[in-house]
Formats: C-alpha cells, sequence, structure tokens
C-alpha cells in the first residue's frame, strides 16, 4: 500500500541523554533518508518530558479526559502523525524508563484506547503505523540465545502497539553498538534506517 507523502507525518520518538549519541545520530539517519517527507522530532530528553504518571495522571487515565496540558500536546503531535517511529538504546532489555513513562502517561484510557467491562475493549489507534529502532549493546546471538528479542516484540509490538491498535510496522534492531568496529556499526545503522524508512515511504506494515 502506497501512501500520499503530502498528508503523511512521521513522528520520530528519541530517549537518549547525549545529543553525540549512536541514538541521536541514527536519528538524524533517518530524518534525511525521509527527505522530503514531513519529520517531527520529539527529543524527550531536551524537551525534557516528565515521565512520573502522578495522581493527576491517575484521574484523568480513569476519567478518560482532562489529560495534564504536556500530555494533551503528546497527542495532538501524534494526532498529526500516520507513522510513529520510536528510537532507543536498550537498557536492561527493554525501553528507557524516559520512554517507557512517555508511553504510560501518553498512550492512555480515552485516547489511545477505550476499556469498559460491558464492551470489552475499543482500540483508538488504527489510524496510526509504529515502527521501533532498538540499538543494542549485545550481539544478535546473544539476543537469540537468550530470547530478548522475542522478549522486547513481545512486550513492545503486541503489549502496546497492538493493544492500541495501532498497525506495526518495521522493527530493526542495532546491534553490538559499542564494538571497536565503526565499518561495522556504520553497516548496521545503514540497514536498520533503510528498513524503516522502506516501510515508512511504502506504507508497509506488519498487520
Amino acid at each position: 500500500m502506497s501512501t500520499d507523502d503530502s498528508n503523511s507525518l512521521t513522528l520520530l520518538v528519541t530517549a537518549h541523554p547525549d545529543s553525540g549519541s549512536l541514538t541521536h545520530h541514527v536519528a538524524e539517519r533517518l530524518v534525511s533518508a525521509l527527505h522530503p517527507r514531513a519529520v517531527e522530532v520529539a527529543d524527550l530528553y531536551r524537551e525534557q518530558f516528565d515521565p512520573r504518571f502522578t495522581p493527576v495522571d491517575r484521574q484523568a487515565y480513569h476519567e478518560g479526559g482532562n489529560y495534564p496540558p504536556d500530555v494533551a500536546r503528546e497527542h495532538r503531535r501524534l494526532d498529526r502523525a500516520t507513522d510513529l517511529v520510536l528510537v532507543f538504546p536498550v537498557y536492561w532489555w527493554s525501553m528507557p524508563a524516559l520512554l517507557k513513562g512517555w508511553i504510560d502517561r501518553v498512550f492512555v484510557n480515552g485516547w489511545a484506547f477505550e476499556y469498559s467491562a460491558e464492551s470489552g475493549l475499543r482500540q483508538r489507534l488504527q489510524r496510526l503505523t509504529t515502527h521501533l529502532l532498538p540499538i543494542a549493546g549485545a550481539d544478535s546471538g546473544t539476543y537469540e540465545r537468550h530470547g530478548y528479542e522475542q522478549a522486547l516484540r513481545t512486550q513492545i509490538e503486541h503489549g502496546i502497539v497492538g493493544y492500541v491498535g495501532s498497525r506495526r510496522g518495521a522493527t530493526a534492531f542495532i546491534h553490538e553498538s559499542e564494538q571497536l568496529s565503526s565499518t561495522a556499526t556504520a553497516t548496521s545503522v545503514t540497514r536498520a534506517v533503510r528498513a524503516v524508512s522502506e516501510a515508512i515511504q511504502t506504507g508497509s506494515s506488519a498487520g
């Protein structure tokens, strides 16, 4: 399925404190690869997004509305987007706490989904396609032997993306991100960026 680029916006979310990190380099490479398609970058560290789920968030979650201003801003961003890309370093076989807190606060009841005992789950983000660019320190063999990749895919692709009804786009791991060979790292980055950018530009998804 192809998309009309004139009506398409990709929201790229990063969560890394070092602007010179590989995470930010990958994000910049993806922005360049998607040109001239419209891209908005949400740098959660630079913007000082507060990941703490507060009593105000809890009340908004249960009421399904009246969200805090910073959460409502993120909703507006996502409402404009056709594609969401999460670019993040893998911490302890998962995403950083800052990114998890963004999801906790933003993908909430009444906006990302609705649930009631009477009607069950209503998914509300079917219009969005979500792509993942995890940047891992370990090699692919380690991830395969211990089931880390499948565990990460299960919790994010199924537990989050699938739960809210978003289409699953490309997931492209960058392994051995701290290896000494800059050439090998560059090759891995090029492969991952190409996989995600092509999925966005062609409008393909995993279902």
